[in-house]
C-alpha cells in the first residue's frame, strides 16, 4: 500500500513538538516526565507500525527552485530502523523514570531525549539528502546534550565535545557526497537533484553517472569516512568508549540501538547506488578491522560499560563488514544483525545500569556472584550476553552465521588469495567476541566479594525494559524465520542488489560457515580460562604501540587548534581598525575568487560598441579621481577626491537613462560627504610614518578586492542579447497593471518588495537617530 503522508510526518513531528512541551510537562509532572516521554515514544511505534506494509515515497514542496523538497520514503528499511528507535525508545524513557530519580536537569534530558528520537525517526524517513543531511546533525547535535547531561564533570563535557568533533565532522563528508551526489543525478532522467527516491530506484543509471564524471570514488570515500564517523569505525571508533560517561539509559538507547547505527543505516540505504569492488574492498575491510580492533579492546576493559562500548563497536564492524559483501548474504547479515544487535545490547547497557545501581560499582574485576540476589537480572544478561556472544540457539548466532557465509562465499569467489583474510578476520574476531561475552557474563557467577555488600531489588522500571529486550531476543533466537518474515525480509529487499529469499534456521549439517561458528566458539571458551594472561599481553602490546593512538592525536589537534586560535585572536584582534578591515575585505575577496575558480564562472566577453563618447569622458574622469584620492594631500582634500568619483557614477547613470539611480546616487553622495566632511575635525592631522610593508599589504589587497569587484560585475552581467529572465518578465508584465508604475525598478522597490524597503528605511532611520544622539551628547556628560 501507498504510505500516508500525514501518519510519517506525524511519527517524525511527534517528538519534536513534545520535546518543546517538555517544561511544562515536567512542571506538572516532575520525574514522572518520563512516562510522557513513553507514551511520546509509544505513539510513534503504532504510526511506524501502522505503515508496516506500506512502500513508497510521499512528501511536500519544500525549495522547489532546488528540487528540495520535505520528502519521506518508506520501505522494510526505514520501518525496521524507525521501528527499533521508537520501540526501544518506550523501554528507554519507563527505565529513565527509575535510574534518573534524584538527578538534577531532568527537564532537559527528557526533551534532549525526545528531540534525539525525531531526529532518528527522520533519518529513517528522509526521501531527500538534504532532509537526510540536517536529521543527520541533528542526532549529533542531541547526542552532543545528552553525553554532557552532567556537566559539572569535566570527563562528562570532554567525551561531548569529543563525540561532537568526531560525528559533526564526519557530516562535513556527508554534505560534500551530498552536492556530489546532487551534480551526478543532473545527468541522470527522471531524478531530482536531492531526490534521494529517485537515485535509489535508478541505482544502475546513478552509478554511470558517478563513474562518468570521476565521481564514484570521492562519493564512497566521504560516505565511508561519513558512516565510519558516525558508527565508530577504524580509527574513528575511539569516542564511543568516552561517551559512556552518559547516563545508562542515554548508551543504551544511542549507542546500541540507535544513533551509533545511523551510519550502518547510510551505508544500506546508499548500497544499491555504490555497490561495486572499491565498495567491497573499503567497506568490508573497515567492517572487520573494527569488529577485530573492538573484540580484542572489549576482552582487555575492566569498566562493564566500556566492555559494551569496544563489543558495540565490534558489532557495528560486523554489520558494516555484512553490508560490504556484494552477495546477497552480506545485505541479510548487516540488516538481521542491526535487528538483533539491538535488542540484546540495549538490555546488556540496562543491565550494567541496574548492577551499577545497586552494587554501586562497575569494575569487571570487583564484582562476581550477584546472580544469586540478582536473578531476574542474570536471567537476562544470560539471553542476551549469550546472543552477544553468538551461542546457538540464541539470536545474534544466526546474523553471525550469516556473516560468515558472505566473507566464505566472497573468498571462493575472488581472484586473489587476500580475500581469505575475510573469513580468517571473521572467525579471529568472533572467537574474541566469545571471550568478552563470558568475561560479562561471570560477574553473576562465584563468590561475592565482601566488598559487595547486601544487594537490594531493583526497581520493577529498572528490571521490565531488559526484560521485554531479552524475551523478544529469546523468541528470535526460538523462531528466528519469523522476526525475517516480519521485519528483515523487506529490509533486505531494500538493501541488496539483486531480490532474495531470506531463510534462517539451525544449521542441519556441516558447512564451512557452519565450522567457522564452532571454531570461534570453541576457541572463545577454550580462550576463558586464560582471560587475565590475555589481557595482560593485550595491555603491554597497547602500550609498547609506537603508532599514535586515535585518542592521543584527537588530543593532539585539538591542543594545536586551541594554540593557533590563540595566535590568530593576537593578530586578527590587534585593537587596530586598520587590520580589521584587511581581514574582512580579504576574506570576502577570497570567498568570492574562491566560488568563482570552484564554479568555472565564465566571463562574458567585453563589448564597448554601447558606450557614447560622453560615458567614456564620465568614466576617465572617475578613473583620474580614484588614482588621485591615493596621492591627495589632506583629508579634506582625499574627502573631496572621492566624492568626484561618486558624483561622476551619478552622471553616469543619467547617461544611461537611470534617473531614479542617478537621484539615489547624488543624495547618498552628499550625505556621505557631509557626514566626512562633520568627522574630520575630530581625526588627527598627522599619524605616523607608515611601514613599508603595511603600505605593501594594502595596495596589494586593493588590488585583489579592486580584481574582484570588477570580476564580480562580469560574472553577474547579463548578456545583452540573453532573453529576459522568467522573473524579470513577471516584474515588467505586472509593473503598469498590478502597481500602476511604468519605472519597473521603482515599482520592484515600493510595491512588490516593499516590506523589503520598509525595512531599510526603519533601519536607516534608527542609525540616523542613533547618530544625531551621539553627536549631540559628545560634549555632555551622563548622568548617573
Amino acid at each position: 500500500m501507498a504510505p500516508e503522508f500525514a501518519v510519517v510526518a506525524t511519527a517524525v513531528a511527534l517528538p519534536f513538538v513534545a520535546a518543546a512541551l517538555t517544561p511544562l510537562f515536567y512542571r506538572a509532572l516532575g520525574e514522572r516526565t518520563g512516562y510522557v516521554g513513553a507514551a511520546v515514544a509509544l505513539a510513534c511505534f503504532a504510526l511506524v507500525v501502522s505503515q508496516w506494509d506500506a512502500d513508497g515515497a510521499v512528501g511536500v514542496p519544500w525549495v522547489p527552485s532546488l528540487d528540495v523538497a520535505l520528502r519521506f520514503y518508506v520501505d522494510g528499511w526505514a520501518l525496521l530502523f524507525a521501528g527499533l528507535a521508537s520501540g526501544v525508545g518506550v523501554l528507554v524513557f519507563v527505565y529513565s523514570t527509575g535510574y534518573m530519580h534524584g538527578e538534577p536537569n531532568l527537564a532537559r534530558y527528557y526533551a534532549t531525549l525526545l528531540a534525539f528520537m525525531g531526529s532518528i525517526l527522520g533519518v529513517a524517513f528522509a526521501g531527500d539528502l538534504i532532509a537526510l543531511f540536517l536529521f543527520w546533525e541533528l542526532t549529533s547535535l542531541a547526542s552532543f546534550v545528552l553525553i554532557g547531561h552532567h556537566t559539572d564533570q569535566e570527563e562528562a563535557r570532554y567525551s561531548a565535545r569529543m563525540a561532537m568533533v568526531v560525528t559533526v565532522g564526519g557530516g562535513l563528508f556527508l554534505l560534500v557526497a551530498v552536492l556530489l551526489l546532487s551534480i551526478a543525478a543532473a545527468g541522470v532522467a527522471g531524478v531530482g537533484a536531492f531526490d534521494l527516491v529517485g537515485m535509489l530506484r535508478n541505482p544502475g543509471a546513478m552509478q554511470a553517472a558517478l563513474r562518468e564524471q570521476g565521481l564514484f570514488v570521492p562519493v564512497l570515500g566521504l560516505v565511508a569516512v561519513a558512516a565510519g564517523a558516525k558508527s565508530a569505525q577504524v580509527p574513528l571508533h575511539f569516542w564511543l568508549p568516552n561517551a559512556m560517561v552518559a547516563p545508562t539509559p542515554v548508551s543504551a538507547f544511542l549507542h546500541s540501538a540507535t544513533m551509533v547505527k545511523v551510519g550502518v543505516y547510510l551505508l544500506g540505504r546508499l548500497r544499491p547506488v555504490l555497490l561495486g569492488g572499491e565498495w567491497t574492498l573499503l567497506v568490508a575491510t573497515l567492517g572487520l578491522a573494527t569488529m577485530l580492533v573492538g573484540a580484542v579492546l572489549a576482552v582487555a576493559s575492566t569498566d562493564l560499560k566500556q566492555l559494551l562500548a569496544y563489543s558495540t563497536a565490534s558489532h557495528l564492524g560486523l554489520m558494516v563488514a555484512g553490508f560490504g559483501f556484494a552477495n546477497h548474504y552480506g545485505a541479510e547479515a548487516g540488516v538481521f544483525h542491526l535487528l538483533n544487535h539491538a535488542l540484546f545490547k540495549a538490555a546488556l547497557f540496562l543491565v550494567a545500569g541496574i548492577v551499577a545501581h545497586e552494587a554501586g560499582s562497575r569494575r569487571i574485576d570487583r564484582l562476581s556472584g550477584l546472580g544469586r540476589e540478582l536473578p531476574v537480572t542474570a536471567a537476562i544478561a544470560g539471553i542476551a550476553g549469550l546472543s552477544m556472544a553468538g551461542i546457538p540457539p540464541f539470536n545474534g548466532f544466526y546474523s553471525k552465521e550469516l556473516l560468515f557465509e558472505a566473507a566464505y562465499e566472497t573468498a571462493v569467489n575472488a581472484d586473489g588469495a587476500l580475500a581469505w583474510l575475510f573469513p580468517a578476520v571473521a572467525v579471529l574476531a568472533s572467537v574474541f567476541t566469545v571471550l568478552y561475552s563470558l568475561k560479562f557474563l561471570s560477574i553473576f557467577v562465584g563468590e561475592r566479594p565482601a566488598a559487595v555488600g547486601g544487594l537490594g531489588r531493583a526497581p520493577v522500571t529498572l528490571v521490565a525494559p531488559p526484560a521485554v529486550l531479552a524475551v523478544l531476543a529469546g523468541v528470535i533466537g526460538v523462531v528466528p524465520q519469523f522476526a525475517v518474515d516480519a521485519a528483515v525480509q523487506r529490509g533486505v529487499d531494500a538493501t541488496a542488489a539483486s531480490p532474495t529469499e531470506v531463510a534462517v534456521g539451525l544449521p542441519a549439517h556441516l558447512t564451512v560457515p557452519v565450522a567457522m561458528s564452532a571454531l570461534s566458539i570453541v576457541g572463545g571458551v577454550a580462550a576463558y580460562p586464560f582471560e587475565r594472561g590475555i589481557c595482560r599481553r593485550i595491555e603491554l602490546v597497547n602500550a609498547l604501540r609506537v603508532t599514535p593512538r586515535p585518542a592521543w592525536l584527537y588530543d593532539y589537534w585539538l591542543t594545536a587548534t586551541d594554540a593557533a586560535s590563540v595566535r590568530l585572536d593576537a593578530a586578527v584582534n590587534n585593537g587596530l581598525l586598520r587590520t580589521y578591515a584587511a581581514w574582512a575585505v580579504a576574506a570576502a575577496s577570497a570567498l568570492a575568487l574562491i566560488g568563482y575558480a570552484s564554479t568555472a564562472a565564465a566571463v562574458p566577453a567585453i563589448d564597448g560598441a554601447g558606450a557614447t563618447p560622453a560615458m567614456v569622458l564620465v568614466l576617465l574622469v572617475a578613473i583620474v579621481a580614484a588614482v588621485a584620492v591615493t596621492i591627495a594631500p589632506s583629508h579634506v582634500a582625499g574627502v573631496l577626491t572621492l566624492s568626484i568619483l561618486g558624483f561622476m557614477v551619478a552622471i553616469f547613470y543619467i547617461l544611461a537613462s537611470a534617473p531614479d539611480l542617478a537621484l539615489t546616487q547624488l543624495v547618498v553622495e552628499t550625505l556621505v560627504l557631509l557626514i566626512f566632511l562633520l568627522v574630520l575635525e575630530e581625526l588627527p592631522a598627522f599619524y605616523a610614518e607608515a611601514r613599508p610593508g603595511v603600505l605593501a599589504r594594502d595596495a596589494a589587497l586593493s588590488l585583489g578586492v579592486g580584481l574582484t569587484a570588477a570580476l564580480t560585475v562580469l560574472v553577474t552581467a547579463r548578456d545583452g542579447d540573453a532573453p529576459p529572465t522568467y522573473l524579470a518578465e513577471q516584474y515588467v508584465e505586472n509593473a503598469v497593471e498590478g502597481a500602476g508604475g511604468a519605472n519597473v525598478v521603482n515599482v520592484i522597490l515600493t510595491d512588490f518588495r516593499a516590506f523589503d524597503t520598509l525595512g531599510e528605511i526603519v533601519v536607516i532611520s534608527i542609525a540616523a537617530l542613533s547618530v544625531l544622539v551621539l553627536l549631540t551628547m559628545r560634549r555632555r556628560g551622563e548622568s548617573p
